[in-house]
């Protein structure tokens, strides 16, 4: 089926920025088109330009006037915990009151809380809550969106976790891209001695059993201090590489423990948060493909400071925003303004900004045929209400988001 969607007042292309494979970008890397129209076929852009300059030996099964309208890349929210059950927000009110991520760890709370409440859920009912989460974040023209496990920190639950993100996946597809990350490796069960005993009894294990099932595009650690070490970190990827499953890491959140630089040795696609990172670490980033993942939102959420965001992307980068969606340190799931927040303290300029959350985003979940409108990439585009890019970015906590085109 080939479709015209007529006379948008902008297209926001990324060309530029795709050329430039995301890097040192400047706002004029937007490439922004004005009074122009894409043609779609069978899920694919096969035209995009001027009005003017529209082809005139071409029939089309549908036109749909976009007057009034500007169309970008969908968003692509690269990091979230969706997953879960239970409610956290005492925990919240906790860390207003003064407590830290780690005092409230100690008294039951954090990433363990969140075990127990999902030890007490079956997959159905995961299933429907994972479900009305998405539904709610493709509200704000989020089309893809990254998952992981992790809250379940058995085999069972975790094996579980992993098949219900699989019948999402095949549920939703190609309405809304999920890509699954097995992320059994986020803490340390209390139940086991050692980080590395829990590695080998339960996440190595069931690793082999996630790829045989074709579960996981992805696998992730938490790689932090009383968390999981270098050497749990080396023991984990060694073992990805050979079952041919790619890596995201948990770097450098609390502190600088040298995460950013094991991302680009392991050939990460990501490497997430940041907060602590070294100069050491962005030099690593630079000279690699890993996509330097920066969360926001936990650091507003958790009352911490900002990653060095100018540092990283001066530095060469290729720079991808997410919202870290979960219950406990960043319950927030509407990435665009959340990027818009973040884009004043982080000093990005527009391309940075918008790049941030479609191409570098869907770079680092490994999605090479989007993220840009052009000719002979993916259509998965949004589009939004309002007469200007500008004014979309200007108009904080107001959604113009109106469809999707695939």
């Amino acid at each position: 089926m080939k479709v015209l969607y007529k006379k948008f007042s902008q297209i926001v292309t990324l060309e530029n920025a795709f050329n430039k494979e995301g890097r040192n970008l400047l706002p004029e890397d937007l490439s922004i088109l004005e009074n122009a129209s894409i043609i779609v076929e069978n899920g694919k852009i096969v035209w995009v330009g001027l009005d003017s300059e529209l082809p005139k030996n071409h029939s089309f099964d549908e036109t749909v006037h976009c007057t009034g309208k500007i169309v970008l890349p969908e968003f692509v929210d690269s990091h979230t915990h969706l997953l879960y059950a239970g409610d956290r927000s005492n925990e919240y009110f906790m860390r207003l009151s003064g407590a830290t991520y780690e005092e409230i760890a100690k008294a039951g709370g954090g990433i363990l809380s969140s075990q127990k409440a999902f030890s007490q859920i079956n997959s159905d009912q995961l299933l429907q809550l994972a479900h009305q989460r998405i539904v709610r974040m493709n509200s704000y023209g989020v089309g893809s969106i990254e998952i992981k496990s992790g809250y379940g920190l058995t085999h069972d639950l975790e094996l579980m976790a992993m098949q219900t993100l699989k019948k999402i996946k095949d549920k939703l597809f190609p309405s809304t891209n999920i890509i699954t990350t097995y992320m059994a490796a986020h803490a340390v069960p209390k139940s086991f001695s050692s980080s590395k005993e829990y590695l080998l009894t339960v996440v190595l294990p069931l690793m082999k059993i996630v790829k045989d099932q074709n579960l996981a595009d992805f696998v992730d650690i938490f790689h932090e201090q009383n968390y999981f070490t270098a050497e749990d970190v080396q023991l984990l990827f060694e073992e990805a590489q050979k079952l041919l499953i790619n890596r995201r890491i948990h770097a450098d959140e609390f502190n600088d423990n040298a995460g950013g630089s094991l991302a680009a040795k392991y050939q990460c696609f990501s490497a997430d948060h940041l907060l602590a990172i070294s100069d050491s670490s962005i030099d690593a980033l630079s000279q690699s493909k890993t996509v330097a993942t920066l969360l926001p939102g936990t650091g507003f959420f958790l009352g911490k400071p900002q990653a060095r965001a100018r540092d990283i992307l001066d530095g060469g980068c290729r720079v991808a925003i997410a919202t870290d969606f979960n219950p406990g340190s960043c319950h927030f799931d509407n990435l665009f303004s959340l990027a818009c927040w973040a884009a004043p303290t982080y000093k990005m300029n527009p391309a940075e900004l918008i790049s941030s959350i479609t191409l570098n985003a869907a770079y680092s979940l490994n999605l090479r045929e989007q993220g840009a409108i052009i000719e002979g990439m993916n259509s998965r585009l949004a589009v939004f209400n309002c007469n200007s890019l500008a004014q979309l970015i200007y108009d904080w906590g107001i959604n113009h988001f109106d469809y999707f085109i695939r």
